[in-house]
């Protein structure tokens, strides 16, 4: 008897076996495509062997080809059934269309007959046969003859019926055979065709009975609806791509068609039609995007459906309001719209919805665009006429020399209805920090065209956008965040203040005391809200440009001429430069004035007014001196802090320029009363920074000192015709190169010999002169020879000194 073993041991004998089965399959299945990748690299190098050699390769009777085919067998066999079938219908139109006349009625009907029933019968032989291709190219021409045949049938039967309706009638009938002789027999084509077919019989027979608009809309629609039916529950993907493509196609003319119906109605009637409509075409988008699988696409039917609902309930609203109000009815219906939101509707189909509602919100809010363009931009034209008279209203302030958009009268209605719906919707969104950004944008605009379309006085108009400047101050204030930087709401709020500070102070300059309050009431908002670290950076500078402008403004009414009014414009870089000293120290910020963040705009915005403050003294140089030496204080004052250093040579540059003008105002022309305020302190700061560093060189110490004044002086004294300056500049230049050699520095040995030995030339320079004319005219060049031959000889002789010196280098070798 076998000794059978235990079924343990015996499944653990077996699964060993299985693997090393697995092993050696896998050793022969690597051998194998070694040998295919052997063989197919050897066929692709035959054909470049030359003619006497012997090809290495898979052995002779395996069919293997020499070159490899650019075509496959079912492509060349697809493009002769297509090409034959294009030429036999193209035969079939030509005799039809050109050889008809010459063949009686029974020659027609029994060529034409035999030949449709030929090609429509053939393709069951073929596919008996396995010939499936053949059968569809044989099939295509016996649906194109069909139409042949409706075409014939018309001409010879009924050549007196109407064409739309007989068209309508043989496209159905057509549809239906090629539909019928598609399912009976598998084909692919006729189906495609059928379906694109089908999308005529309606409309041609509403055409054929004279219907009107409305009658075509609903038939329109009525088609979209039965493609799309057949597009969702068509197995073939051609068939869907004909049927989708047939019920877009419709369905978009018949919505676009409603929607004209809609938009040109002229009473409650025709517009209630529309609107049916419009609702119809909704109901079919929704029907089909809650059967389509793609959530994509969905979305996009149920965002079409909205905007059909929106359409029509706004176009019956359009016809019984008045005209103003035309686009806050569609708001409000694209507002009642968000109400699918809390339907229990598929997820994609009120995703759409929702965003149908956004895309009208949208277009209401570019309605509004114009009116807050000319609110904005308006007082820039203003701005011309300053002090030209206070305007009627504040509407004829803002929109002077600009046209007014008509139907503005709901703008501020549409703004903050929006701004609303934003700000409820903004707990319910992922894009939250969008919301809070665009509501506050969409409220500001509502409220800064709110004072032109009331038509308020003008006086209350600059009220009202002051207390916008001051709410969006406080906004910026009461929400930035606690590590001093502004979030986006207080960035966006912070923005907003300065385009309205900026469109108010220029309304304000039709009047000469709205223009003083305005700039005040701005400076003061903008320096309480600079208090504050996160708008700092914003506020401090702002509320130095408005309190410039009201220097400017002050000065003006006081009838001081404008060098006059420099002086107190110089007030501002002043104050900058001490709000900045007490910022700039600060690494965190701790200063109520904002941190080190606001110290570099505070320092722009001081320099800025200090630029005005020259440019208005630039016309009076004594007031243009004074000016200068003012703001050279300043930058000192500036360049005591340890990290404004740099400012010191600012301030020292406006000393030079102050001290330079003051000169040109005296009509002081010698250039030493120019240079030597220059020479005498940058000679003491050398000096002193040689003692403290021994290693500074010369000509950085004293250097620029010397040649500031030498040189103008050199430069003045080669045209002074008289002996002073040349005598006193030599001795100046003697006593540099004297001091130079006492304390062996290289700056003063040379500029000083220098400057003494051109003196010198200068001054001898009538002698030589002299000299040069008592000389023949040959001596010069003879000179200039004999000095080249001199140094030709010389190189000569040091070239042979080196050649013999390479000579003797190689005897040692």
């Amino acid at each position: 008897m076998t000794n059978l073993p235990p079924p343990a041991e015996e499944l653990r004998f077996l699964d060993a076996e299985l693997r090393q089965l697995d092993v050696r399959r896998a050793t022969l299945l690597r051998r194998r495509a070694w040998l295919v990748h052997t063989l197919q690299a050897t066929a692709a190098r035959q054909p470049a062997l030359g003619p006497g050699t012997a090809p290495v390769g898979p052995p002779a009777g395996t069919g293997a080809a020499a070159r490899r085919p650019e075509a496959t067998a079912p492509g060349v066999q697809n493009v002769l059934l297509v090409l034959g079938g294009v030429l036999l219908t193209i035969a079939a139109i030509a005799f039809t269309l050109v050889s008809w006349g010459h063949l009686g009625i029974a020659g027609r009907a029994l060529v034409l007959g035999a030949l449709t029933v030929g090609a429509l019968g053939a393709p069951v032989a073929l596919l008996r046969r396995g010939l499936r291709s053949t059968a569809e190219a044989v099939a295509a021409l016996g649906t194109a003859l069909t139409v042949l045949d409706a075409y014939a049938l018309h001409e010879v039967a009924f050549p007196g019926t109407d064409g739309a309706g007989y068209t309508a009638t043989a496209s159905a009938v057509l549809a239906a055979l090629w539909a019928v002789y598609g399912v009976h027999l598998g084909l692919r084509h006729p189906l495609p065709l059928a379906v694109a077919t089908a999308h005529l019989p309606l409309l041609l027979g509403a055409i054929a009975v004279g219907a009107g608009p409305y009658t075509l809309t609903a038939v329109s629609l009525a088609t979209a609806a039965g493609g799309a039916a057949v597009a969702l529950r068509a197995a073939l993907l051609p068939v869907r791509i004909v049927a989708v493509t047939g019920a877009l196609g419709t369905g978009a003319a018949g919505v676009l068609s409603a929607g004209w119906l809609g938009w040109s109605a002229s009473g409650p009637g025709p517009a209630a039609r529309a609107a049916a409509l419009l609702l119809v075409a909704a109901a079919l988008a929704l029907v089909a995007g809650r059967f389509v699988p793609r959530p994509e696409i969905s979305v996009g039917a149920a965002f079409a459906a909205g905007l059909c609902v929106v359409a029509g309930a706004g176009g019956v609203l359009r016809v019984t309001v008045p005209g103003e109000w035309t686009v806050p009815g569609y708001l409000a219906c694209a507002i009642a719209l968000l109400a699918a939101e809390r339907t229990r509707l598929h997820h994609p189909l009120r995703q759409g919805l929702v965003r149908a509602s956004a895309a009208v919100q949208g277009f209401a809010v570019l309605w509004t665009l114009p009116l807050v363009a000319g609110c904005v931009l308006g007082p820039a034209v203003r701005g011309a006429g300053a002090w030209s008279g206070t305007p009627r209203d504040f509407r004829d302030a803002v929109f002077a020399g600009l046209p007014r958009p008509p139907y503005a009268g709901t703008a501020p209605l549409v703004l903050a209805v929006v701004a609303a719906v934003l700000v409820v919707a903004g707990h319910r969104t992922a894009r939250r920090p969008a919301v809070t950004v665009a509501a506050p944008v969409l409220g500001w605009a509502a409220a800064l065209v709110l004072p032109v379309v009331l038509q308020l006085p003008y006086a209350a108009g600059l009220v009202a956008h002051a207390v916008v400047v001051a709410a969006a101050l406080f906004f910026a204030v009461r929400f930035g965040r606690a590590d001093k930087r502004p979030s986006p709401p207080s960035l966006t709020a912070l923005l907003l203040a300065l385009v309205t500070s900026v469109g108010l102070a220029l309304v304000s300059l039709a009047s000469e005391p709205a223009t003083i309050a305005v700039l005040g009431t701005l400076t003061v908002l903008f320096a309480a809200a600079g208090l504050r670290p996160g708008p700092a950076p914003f506020a401090a500078p702002a509320a130095l440009c408005h309190a410039t402008a009201l220097a400017c403004a002050i000065g003006a009414s006081a009838g001081r001429p404008p060098h006059h009014t420099a002086l107190l414009v110089l007030v501002v870089p002043a104050v900058a430069a001490l709000i900045a000293s007490r910022t700039g120290g600060s690494r965190t910020g701790g200063s109520r004035t904002g941190g080190s963040r606001a110290t570099v705009p505070v320092e722009v915005a001081g320099a800025a007014a200090g630029l005005l403050a020259l440019a208005l003294a630039a016309p009076e140089p004594p007031m243009l001196a004074l000016v200068l030496s003012l703001c050279g204080a300043v930058a000192a004052a500036t360049a005591l802090r340890p990290e404004r250093r740099a400012a010191g040579w600012a301030a020292a540059a406006l000393f030079l320029l102050a001290t330079w003008v003051r000169l040109a105002a005296w009509d002081v022309a010698a250039p030493e009363a120019y240079t030597l305020p220059v020479t005498g302190p940058a000679l003491i700061v050398g000096l002193l920074r040689r003692r403290r560093d021994a290693a500074v060189s010369s000509w950085t110490a004293y250097g620029s000192g010397l040649a500031v004044t030498l040189v103008p002086s050199l430069l003045a004294a080669w045209d002074d015709q008289h002996w002073l300056r040349p005598l006193a500049l030599g001795v100046a230049a003697l006593a540099v190169t004297l001091a130079g050699a006492r304390h062996r520095l290289q700056a003063p040995l040379v500029l000083g010999p220098g400057v003494l030995a051109l003196v010198a030339l200068h001054e001898l320079t009538p002698y030589l002169a002299q000299v040069v004319g008592a000389l023949p005219r040959w001596a010069p060049p003879a000179v200039a020879g004999l000095v080249l031959l001199i140094l030709g000889a010389t190189y000569e002789q040091r070239l042979r000194d080196a050649r013999r010196l390479r000579e003797a280098l190689g005897r040692l070798g």
